[in-house]
């Protein structure tokens, strides 16, 4: 077997590339009653380092508003450099696009929570994010 056919996918390093909170109506928004309501923008990009070395970035917005009003907003870039080695093209892009996202997914959703804990606002316990299903509406509005 040659290194070419060897099957190889690894993590080399995770970090955050990017992060900003935002609290633009603080101290005031303290006294509102609290009735959250979140927005969550989601994008997923990559881009090829080295012959099987990759970079993955999940970019999440978080916006979390009460009472017509912003409470917070934060914005994250949560990275990973991958290896991904001997892998056809339809599997390397399924990797890059669905399982290195789940892999950050945690990572960036611990920094969101605690940003908001330490802005002093409750944390937004992110549900799970379908990678596989956002991977598909991409490939669709590609081809549309």
């Amino acid at each position: 077997m040659s290194e070419q056919d060897t099957q190889n996918f690894s993590i080399v390093r995770i970090f955050t590339k990017d992060l900003s909170l935002e609290s633009p109506k603080a101290p005031q928004i303290f006294e509102k009653k609290w009735d959250p309501k979140l927005a969550l923008e989601v994008a997923v990009t990559n881009n090829k380092l080295a012959d099987y070395t990759y970079e993955v970035v999940l970019k999440m917005g978080v916006t979390v508003q009460t009472d017509e009003e912003v409470a917070f907003l934060i914005e994250i870039q949560q990275a990973g450099v991958f290896l991904v080695q001997g892998f056809d093209d339809a599997t390397v892009e399924h990797v890059l696009g669905s399982m290195c996202p789940n892999i950050l997914f945690p990572y960036a959703r611990e920094t969101i929570d605690s940003l908001a804990v330490k802005a002093t606002f409750p944390a937004p316990m992110l549900a799970p994010i379908n990678f596989d299903a956002l991977l598909e509406q991409r490939k669709e509005q590609v081809t549309n």
